[in-house]
């Protein structure tokens, strides 16, 4: 009897171990905030739990969907991945939104009624764009002094969102 119910044990052990990781590898994820680009909303060192089947079903290990069903939206606080690091930033505006370009003592891109503040660099790099490309979106840091973001490295493409922050 005793052997019995070691085995069950075991069995148990062993589906749950694999239900978590299964859980895991395609729906929930728990991550580590690492920085202050999106402070005061999410803190370094703060725990965060990531939706990875908001907008699709996604390839484990991997910046991509093998299904993809839905696209983030303005004000979404989504995951990617750029330069192989997994960056959490919001998404300001989607595919075909008009962007505007202010300059007058300081450069300032208007998306949406929001004033997003550039460096010359950065205004540079993105004035030549009228509008957002479709199936890319502009995503932005809360803290934008202290943000690497679209400003600097360009739209992240919609294939490339691995999920949403929840509860944020």
């Amino acid at each position: 009897m005793k052997q019995l119910s070691k085995k069950i044990f075991f069995l148990c052990l062993a589906a749950g171990l694999l239900l978590g990781l299964f859980i895991k590898l395609f729906f929930l994820d728990v991550l580590k905030i690492s920085g202050t680009s999106m402070e005061p909303t999410l803190k370094n060192g703060s725990r965060v739990v990531v939706c990875k089947t908001c907008y699709g079903l996604v390839k484990p290990f991997s910046g991509s969907f093998f299904i993809q069903w839905k696209s983030p939206k303005p004000d979404d606080i989504v995951i990617y991945l750029h330069e192989n690091k997994i960056v959490v930033k919001r998404c300001i505006a989607t595919g075909g939104t008009h962007l505007e370009f202010l300059q007058n003592s300081h450069y300032i891109l208007k998306v949406n009624q929001k004033k997003i503040p550039l460096t010359p660099v950065q205004y540079q790099m993105m004035k030549a764009f009228q509008e957002i490309p479709e199936g890319y979106i502009l995503t932005i840091g809360d803290n934008m002094e202290d943000s690497i973001d679209s400003r600097d490295y360009g739209f992240v493409s919609v294939k490339n969102i691995t999920g949403k922050i929840l509860g944020k």
